[in-house]
């Protein structure tokens, strides 16, 4: 389904389809916050984490401080392209976030667990750095295999599976692959 671009999308909604650059970013902002956590011995960071996980999952780049600080500032700063990407496997890999960063806080503040919390950070560093390095995103891979074995049903992302097709298609029609028309 193509968006139309004249209806403002939800506060409560995830883009779709969304730059490559700007997730590329916020993993790379979160490979800095949570080797700081554990470099620094700073648990309470977790927290931070965990909220703007949370704060994407649930509105995309709308409260998050480091997608807005991601999506206005530092892409558009540094002239990264826009390189759309299906949103739905993002917004996946963004819970998976949720469940490491949470666990991290909840092992770290709730129960004094830092060893085990900077383990769980240890994942959460390592998935986001393929993701801030090689534009490699674990989450989405395992979203794929997830709607591959019909766990996650195909109609959750019709074109997720030939997402650079859809691009294609739209360009052809004149469109961005968020349906918005291109600007001369």
């Amino acid at each position: 389904m193509t968006p139309d671009p004249q209806k403002k999308p939800s506060f409560f909604s995830f883009p779709h389809p969304m730059n490559s650059s700007v997730a590329r970013v916020v993993a790379a902002g979160v490979v800095i916050m949570a080797v700081a956590t554990i470099l620094l011995d700073q648990p309470w960071i977790t927290l931070v984490l965990s909220f703007g996980f949370i704060a994407r999952v649930t509105t995309g780049p709308r409260v998050s401080p480091l997608a807005i600080l991601a999506s206005k500032a530092i892409v558009p700063k540094l002239g990264l392209p826009y390189r759309p990407v299906a949103g739905p496997p993002k917004q996946f890999a963004a819970a998976i976030g949720i469940a490491f960063s949470v666990s991290a806080a909840i092992l770290s503040l709730g129960f004094g667990l830092n060893g085990i919390a900077y383990i769980v950070l240890g994942g959460l560093v390592f998935a986001a750095g393929l993701e801030a390095v090689f534009g490699f995103c674990l989450g989405c891979q395992i979203f794929g295999i997830l709607m591959k074995f019909g766990v996650i049903p195909q109609s959750v992302c019709d074109e997720c599976a030939d997402f650079a097709n859809r691009a294609k298609r739209m360009a052809a029609s004149g469109l961005r692959p968020d349906g918005t028309p291109f600007l001369d």
